[in-house]
């Protein structure tokens, strides 16, 4: 098994290596071996960014995904796990998804305002 240095983890994830310290000290990634002073990671860690990655592209944040790698009893399946994490974040993405929405009507009803003041463009837009 081949170990890689913090710098080459982060070139390889696209991630700063403070990110990648801070990530240990928060339990998302296992703290990791040492080689002269220097942290020294296996596949697994590349596995558990790409994991993290995705939650993060999910919506979730950072004690979420904590939650969802080390919050469940070992015998629960990831699966389990993402529905249960996924069925908690849907309503917080639906609310989202109804302000973008409502924020761009507002947004392409005032390219349509030919309002002499702002006073009249927000009466015109409400």
């Amino acid at each position: 098994m081949q170990l890689i240095s913090i710098g080459q983890l982060a070139q390889q994830t696209d991630l700063a290596p403070s990110t990648l310290r801070y990530y240990e000290s928060v339990g998302l990634l296992e703290p990791t071996l040492r080689e002269s002073g220097q942290r020294r990671y296996n596949s697994a860690a590349l596995q558990r960014l790409s994991v993290i990655n995705l939650a993060k592209q999910a919506g979730f944040t950072l004690d979420e995904i904590k939650t969802l790698l080390a919050g469940f009893s070992e015998d629960t399946p990831p699966s389990a796990r993402w529905k249960a994490m996924a069925t908690q974040k849907m309503p917080e993405v639906e609310a989202l998804i109804t302000r973008a929405q409502d924020m761009k009507r507002i947004l392409e009803e005032g390219l349509e305002c030919d309002c002499l003041s702002l006073d009249q463009c927000a009466a015109f837009i409400d």
